[in-house]
This record gives C-alpha cells, structure tokens and sequence, in this order.
C-alpha cells in the first residue's frame, strides 16, 4: 500500500478501541487509526468541528452500536443519507447479535455487521480479517483532493 490509510473506529469501551487500535496498526504501518468515544464526536471528526481541527476523511468507518449521546444507528443514518460520506464503507463492530439490530443496520446501509467475539484470539483475528478485506482485497472508490467531509450537515 503505497498511501497511508485512515480508520475511524468509533468505540466507547476504552479497552476494546485500545485492542483494536493496537491491533489494525501492528499489521500495518501505513494506517492511522483516529477513535471517537461515542456518536457526537464521530461526526464531530468527520465535520472537522469540537476538538478536531479539520474534518476527517477515513477510508473506512468502524462502528459500535451502542454508544452515548449518538448511537451508532443514528450515526449510519446521518453517514449513508449524505452524497460525500455514503460512499465510505461502514462496519458495524457490535457486542449485540440481535436479529433486529442486524437487520435495522443493514436497512440503514451498513456494508457489513459483525459480531464482537468474547474472545482476545478471536477479536484479533476478526480485526486482521476486517483489515485484509476492506483495505486490501475491495476496490474502494478514489477521493478528490477536496475534504470528504465539506459542507456536511449532521442535524438529527
């Protein structure tokens, strides 16, 4: 990989966004990992507004569902109902396995939901399989030197 890769890993469990951060970056150099603790601040980064001085534009979103202020439904919605943002891939990382929380994920335009595993073994392999596919298998569409994020609005 030849340019440096961006994720926006949105997790509010501290210890589960440090395993996956320190998991998608041990396998490779070329990616920075950039970790919003809840909804709010996902957009936030992704404006460019509150502590980020500039939005953001990753090559893939990771997100948790249950999260404070925003929770990572509302998110999706805001993100697949906007020109720019729809076309970076979201995967939903998520504790539930609740047939409604799939269904209402893929309904709102996830392009993948998985299932957290109990496991450290597993979460890592699941993060390193995540990795392989969405940054080195799929075609992802190219971005213009304008910011992915200009002009969003996130109301909700």
């Amino acid at each position: 990989m030849s340019s440096r890769t961006h994720i926006l890993l949105v997790e509010d469990n501290p210890a589960d966004a440090d395993l996956a951060r320190d998991t998608l970056m041990r396998s490779n150099a070329n990616i920075d990992v950039s970790v919003a603790k809840d909804g709010i601040e996902a957009l936030d980064f992704l404006h460019g507004d509150g502590s980020w001085s500039k939005p953001g534009r990753p090559t893939l979103i990771v997100l948790d569902l249950n999260l404070p202020r925003k929770d990572g439904r509302q998110v999706l919605a805001v993100l697949k109902s906007h020109d720019l943002l729809r076309q970076i891939p979201v995967v939903i990382l998520s504790s539930s396995d609740s047939d409604k929380d799939i269904t209402s994920c893929y309904q709102l335009g996830a392009n993948c939901y998985i299932t957290k595993p109990e496991d450290l073994t597993s979460y890592r392999e699941i993060l390193d399989s995540l990795q392989d596919f969405w940054l080195h298998k799929v075609k992802l569409p190219r971005r213009d030197g304008h910011s992915i994020a200009s002009g969003i609005g996130y109301g909700m």
